[in-house]
């Protein structure tokens, strides 16, 4: 396989706020890519554990026990189960590693949801 992928450009090039796609497979995970700004929703993902590594911008992750604030080039693992609500003050570009089976609002659905189908659209 010779496909080079840039996540950079393509969280880029996204219209959509909080609209993943997804950009590669490895094994039984998606690499998706998004951009955000605001507050998705407080959620969680009881069996999936979900990587948050930030392209572009900062982004807080706000969770009961407490919140990290993450910066371009840094990531952050949220455990799976732990309820959790992204928030970014400013536009963010972030890359997500989840397994295929994480829904993107977990337990939770609003009108920022996003199928599957809707997320392995084309960008």
């Amino acid at each position: 396989m010779t496909d080079i992928t840039s996540p950079k450009q393509i969280a880029a090039a996204l219209t959509e706020h909080w609209s993943p796609r997804v950009v590669a497979e490895v094994d039984d995970s998606y690499i998706k890519v998004a951009k955000v700004k605001g507050s998705l929703a407080w959620h969680s993902h009881e069996n999936e554990d979900e990587l948050f590594l930030i392209l572009k911008g900062h982004l807080r992750i706000e969770m009961e026990q407490g919140s990290v604030e993450l910066s371009e080039g840094e990531m952050f693992v949220v455990p799976k189960g732990v309820r959790h609500n992204p928030v970014a003050e400013e536009e963010c570009h972030l890359m997500l590693i989840e397994r295929k089976s994480t829904l993107h609002t977990g337990d939770v659905v609003s009108e920022k949801t996003r199928s599957l189908a809707e997320q392995l659209r084309p960008v």
